[in-house]
């Protein structure tokens, strides 16, 4: 086999893959397609409560706690 055949049969081999990708892609975009359709169309996230600053109550003892904690870890590590 001379490279001019190497060379025309690695075309062939690159171009079937490149259909048999192209190909594979088109039937994954048509399955999503009619299963948008089977499903129902769009999911609507559903509307929660979302914590804010404005509603949430710490106790000053676990504040406290995590500030120990974390001077602790600092000094630590800054040791080391």
């Amino acid at each position: 086999m001379d490279i001019s055949e190497a060379l025309a049969t690695a075309a062939n081999i690159m171009l079937l893959g490149m259909v048999c990708v192209f190909v594979f892609l088109g039937m994954l975009v048509l399955a999503l397609k009619v299963l948008e359709k089977v499903a129902g169309g769009e999911v609507v996230p559903a509307v929660g409560v979302v914590p804010t600053k404005s509603n949430i109550q710490v106790d000053a003892n676990v504040t406290a706690a995590i500030t120990a904690a974390v001077h602790k870890f600092r000094q630590t590590k800054s040791n080391d």
